[in-house]
């Protein structure tokens, strides 16, 4: 399955897009612009994180969390902003890690989504991703990780979505086609017109638009797959379309992300395989929360229902995509039953799974010999990674990368822990102190 084809983006070209919309919502304890990008606009011209400089202390956390430089002081009261939307990767890691709360959304779904929620001749159809169902239970007073997929399922219905197609399922989509996609690269690796090795995976929209920007050269190296959710989109608007009898033009897709940057990916103009805007909407963990609350339901007491058939079973191997290192050991189950002929006693692969750095493997196949992988969590190892491949020093086969660390679980859309941000501001107002010794700042 051939994916959306990334582009090289020049840093500093595009200038910041205007505040469109000024009228805000605060959701979870996060602050959003109620804009929602018409179709047609350039996705580099948007703003999906912004700073507040009225709330802004000063402290630059925001600029240590950001791997792509995007976040900078820009005055000599160290104000910092997002100086370049193209340099933004959109994952909001600025966001979940500023103590004062001074970083906001600029982009939000929910109003335009309420309305087609309303709408009797629009099919609103939500697909939500695997990490979300592992953190939705934090905004009812969930253990951190509880899985609350099936009153996800039993409340995403109250509110009125006509379909349940899950991303677990397109997940699956991506093992088929990456892993395949690896063993093809492997096998006819020195055979004229092979794309190189490594294989980097392809499911991040932060990686990818990293990859587009500081690392233009290696753009072939990327897996030729969509990522899951830009797979089910268009699945949605013609196949399930079909299969329920429902005109494509009336169908309103809604992707249910823990991240950012999958806003970014949404809007971008190659996702129109459908004929169609593929991914209408896209909302967070957060947004989510928001909208069950709003529309008065008691999350806790909703039975545990299930997605629709259709577009809505999966495996085991779909749901680990949300950690780091779970796309690369889906991927690898499957090339190694394929480059051995045998089947996979175990398939607990746990020497790739990771939280935090790199994490690198030998992993050996029969009848095949050696598969060398490696696991980034986090764009500023994703880009030593990408230097030993530019220097043509990289001994690997399969490269995962994912640009939050710990994986999806983590994302920029997921609930902030109270605790966690409590944490945050006590250890900034520390270091302010350190940094300042005339000023004082009370925790």
């Amino acid at each position: 399955m051939s994916g959306c084809a990334p582009k090289s983006r020049p840093v500093g070209t595009i200038a910041v897009q205007p505040a469109v919309n000024e009228n805000t919502k605060r959701m979870e304890g996060v602050e959003y612009s109620m804009y929602a990008p018409p179709v047609g606009v350039d996705s580099d011209t948007i703003a999906f994180v912004r700073v507040d400089e009225a709330k802004c202390e000063a402290c630059g956390a925001c600029e240590e969390f950001c791997a792509s430089g995007a976040i900078q002081q820009i005055n000599d009261d160290g104000i910092h902003q997002v100086v370049d939307p193209v340099a933004c990767m959109n994952c909001g890691q600025c966001l979940t890690n500023c103590p004062y709360g001074a970083i906001y959304e600029g982009v939000s779904f929910v109003d335009e989504l309420l309305e087609k929620l309303k709408d009797p001749d629009t099919v609103v159809v939500s697909m939500p991703a695997p990490a979300v169902r592992y953190g939705l239970g934090e905004c009812f007073g969930a253990a951190t990780g509880t899985y609350v997929g099936g009153k996800m399922h039993s409340a995403l219905r109250k509110l009125g979505f006509d379909y349940i197609w899950d991303t677990e399922f397109a997940a699956d989509l991506t093992i088929m086609e990456e892993g395949t996609e690896l063993i093809q690269r492997v096998k006819d690796q020195g055979k004229k017109g092979t794309l190189p090795l490594p294989q980097f995976t392809s499911c991040c929209p932060g990686w990818i638009k990293f990859t587009e920007t500081f690392y233009p050269d290696l753009i072939p190296h990327l897996s030729t797959c969509k990522s899951p959710i830009a797979m089910l989109g268009p699945l949605c608007k013609t196949y399930g379309a079909k299969e329920t009898g429902t005109d494509p033009k009336k169908v309103y897709t809604v992707s249910i992300m823990p991240c950012i940057a999958k806003k970014f990916e949404g809007v971008r103009a190659e996702l129109d395989d459908s004929g169609y805007r593929d991914i209408d909407a896209t909302i967070n963990t957060r947004e989510l929360a928001y909208m069950i609350k709003k529309a008065g339901i008691d999350f806790n007491s909703l039975p545990d229902e299930d997605a629709d058939p259709v577009l809505g079973e999966s495996t085991g191997a779909a749901t680990i995509f949300g950690n780091s290192g779970g796309v690369m050991e889906a991927a690898l189950r499957l090339a190694y039953e394929e480059l051995s002929g045998q089947k996979l006693q175990n398939p607990d692969i746990k020497v790739v799974r990771t939280h935090e750095g790199i994490k690198t493997a030998d992993i050996n196949v029969p009848n095949f010999g050696t598969v060398k992988v490696a696991v980034a969590s986090g764009l500023a190892n994703a880009a030593k990674l990408c230097d030993e491949v530019r220097a043509g020093k990289s001994p690997y086969h399969f490269i995962e990368i994912m640009t939050c660390p710990g994986g999806c679980v983590n994302g920029g859309g997921q609930p902030l822990d109270p605790e966690i941000q409590a944490s945050l501001f006590r250890s900034t107002v520390a270091q302010i102190n350190k940094r300042f010794r005339t000023r004082k700042i009370k925790a």
